[in-house]
Order: C-alpha cells, then sequence, then structure tokens
C-alpha cells in the first residue's frame, strides 16, 4: 500500500483529534524562546539539553518531520531561521498558524523525510528531528540526506523510539500484559495480520508504524558519516499509565555532528 499518503492522512486526522504532538504551543512559551528560555521537546518529557544546541541566531535550521507547531515556532522565536518539513499537510497548517500568530518567519514544506531533494548540499546548520521516523519503512535514507544538507560543523538532534516497544502484543500491553509477540526490526504491514492491521491501524485512521533496530537508528547515523557526541533516555509520564515504562526507558535522543 501507499504507506506516506496513509500516514498523511492518518496526522491530518490526528490533528482533528487533538493528538498531544498536533498541538501548538501558547504565547507564553514563545514569549519566554524569545528571551532564550526554551525546551524543545524531541521525547515524550525530557527537554533537550541547552548545551546540544549551537548559536541559534541566524542559524538555518531544518525541524524534519516536526509540523505540529512546536519545534519550529519555539525555535524561530530563539532567533533560528526555520524550514518545517513535514509529510501532513495539517501538521504544517499548525505551525504557520503560531508563525502568523506571533509575527515569526517560519518555511513549510510538505514532504517524505527520506527525500529532501529539494534543498541543496549544505543548506542548514541544524536539524532538528523528533520522535518521527517510526512512520518510514526505511530510516537509512533519513540519516544519509540529514548529512547532506547539513554543512560542516552542523549538528542533528535527533529523537526515535527503542525498538523494545515493538515486542509486545499492543493490546495486551495496555491491559498491562507484557508478552513478546514481534520479530525486530517490527512492521505494522509484515507483523500484523490483515485483519488486524485493518482492526488496529486501518479502520482508526491510525498512521502506519515500524520499529527500526538500532543498528539502523544508532549505526545509520555513524554510517551517514556522522559523529554522535550526546545522547539520552526518556520515556512516558507516570500518568500515562503506560505499562512498559515501569520497567524501562523506551526513547531515545541523540547529539550528531558532521565533521
Amino acid at each position: 500500500m501507499d504507506i506516506r499518503s496513509h500516514n498523511r492522512a492518518a496526522w491530518n486526522r490526528n490533528v482533528e483529534t487533538r493528538n498531544p504532538w498536533t498541538l501548538p504551543v501558547g504565547t507564553d512559551v514563545i514569549e519566554r524562546a524569545r528571551r532564550g528560555q526554551f525546551e524543545p521537546l524531541l521525547t515524550p518529557t525530557k527537554p533537550v539539553p541547552m548545551e546540544w544546541f549551537p548559536t541559534l541566531a541566524g542559524t538555518p535550521t531544518l525541524c524534519l518531520a516536526s509540523g505540529g507547531g512546536q519545534q519550529g515556532p519555539v525555535l524561530a522565536a530563539a532567533g533560528a531561521v526555520v524550514t518545517v518539513f513535514d509529510n501532513s499537510p495539517s501538521q504544517l497548517s499548525q505551525d504557520r498558524l503560531v508563525a502568523e500568530r506571533e509575527g515569526l518567519a517560519i518555511a513549510t514544506v510538505e514532504g517524505d523525510m527520506a527525500d529532501l531533494s529539494v534543498f541543496a548540499d549544505g543548506t542548514f546548520g541544524l536539524i532538528v528531528h523528533p520522535c518521527s521516523n517510526c512512520f518510514v519503512p526505511d530510516i537509512r535514507p533519513v540519516w544519509r540526506e540529514c548529512f547532506r544538507v547539513l554543512r560542516a560543523g552542523g549538528v542533528l538532534l535527533a529523537g526515535f523510539t527503542n525498538p523494545v516497544r515493538y515486542l509486545f502484543d499492543d493490546e495486551r500491553t495496555q491491559n498491562g500484559s507484557l508478552e513478546a509477540r514481534h520479530a525486530i526490526p517490527y512492521s505494522d504491514l509484515t507483523d500484523l495480520s490483515e485483519a488486524d492491521r485493518r482492526r488496529l491501524v486501518l479502520d482508526k485512521m491510525q498512521p502506519l508504524e515500524f520499529g527500526h533496530t538500532l543498528a539502523d537508528q544508532i549505526g545509520g547515523q555513524l554510517d551517514a558519516g556522522f559523529l554522535l557526541n550526546g545522547f539520552f533516555e526518556d520515556g512516558y509520564p507516570e500518568s500515562a499509565g503506560d505499562p512498559i515504562s515501569r520497567f524501562m526507558k523506551t526513547f531515545l535522543a541523540t547529539r550528531a555532528v558532521k565533521s
């Protein structure tokens, strides 16, 4: 099936249903960012360390698969020259909403995160890529494109899902039963039966997901040419009631530099 088209429609639907990652930041957040006080998220709860950011003033910055009116407007208010690139027109509209409301200059571009051919080599000094590569089947092209469009010394800040989350039967996990069922790498297209895929994903207009190996997440960045010099783990808050989070943090973030 056409994964990109389905996921575009699913994320457009998520904007309508107010998924937390589609809710634009408020004016108070933008005002703090203008004063240099900002805490963008790559993962569910832990802010990116301030020392991970390069100097933002005038830095061409790509918010990759990062629509929703969150990271892009905050970084623009902090002085970056921001382009938000996302597969969902509705997600991009959230960035334009904040930009118009707050008088920010933000460019928005619709496209596939694995194909950044619209941008020339060395266009950006910073890429901010929150947990979204679970929605594409192959992430190594994403890392290669990030490396290409960054200039020398440019920084890639990326969040992604620990593939351990995809080991378990999702419905049983929600009921507190952690039953290992799937191998990694995981794919909604091959690891769910047609009936389950229809019932759990397609009928609910949820995006198709893919659980990538750490060899592709971390090794893929290294193989693309990046030097990794920052790392942290994060998890869902206790209030989320996520059974897996009782045992381990299941989201990762990395800082990588194009040397």
